[in-house]
């Protein structure tokens, strides 16, 4: 008998074992978040975004009463990968586009990490002579393993 004591104890302390390893195995893994550093007027917001799966659902979000500013980031189907950035003039008669950039997804490793993956763009507003100025980068967050 003593020995089946022993033997049940251990199965307990086992199980113990594989709850502890269970758990340590959910800990957060990191999920990219796009961010882009957006500034105009002498103020910088960042905006965030996440992968979609149709670009057809991302809005626009204004940038002062001139700049719309678009960001549309696909990581799926591979072929249609990328990160593609617009800037739009907010106009009477709609939205007109000023500028468009498209970058691959994974895009490569930036030489001037200062300003991400993308540089620091320069766009210009030719009715009030305002500037907008941006760069993007990809950012690691804390994420919960599914």
């Amino acid at each position: 008998m003593p020995q089946h004591r022993f033997a049940s104890a251990g199965r307990r302390h086992c199980g113990r074992c594989l709850l502890a390893a269970t758990l340590l195995c959910a800990r957060p893994v990191a999920a990219e978040t796009l961010l882009c550093h957006v500034t105009y007027g002498g103020e910088t917001r960042i905006l965030r975004a996440e992968p979609v799966a149709s670009p057809y659902t991302v809005p626009v979000e204004a940038i002062g009463s001139y700049f719309l500013f678009r960001m549309v980031w696909q990581k799926e189907p591979a072929d249609l990968a990328a990160i593609k950035l617009y800037v739009l003039a907010a106009r009477d008669g709609g939205a007109a586009p000023i500028q468009q950039l498209t970058h691959p997804y994974p895009p490569p490793a930036s030489t001037r990490p200062a300003y991400g993956f993308t540089g620091l763009n320069s766009v210009y507003e030719p009715v009030r002579d305002g500037e907008l100025q941006y760069w993007c980068e990809l950012s690691a967050a804390a994420g919960r393993a599914p």
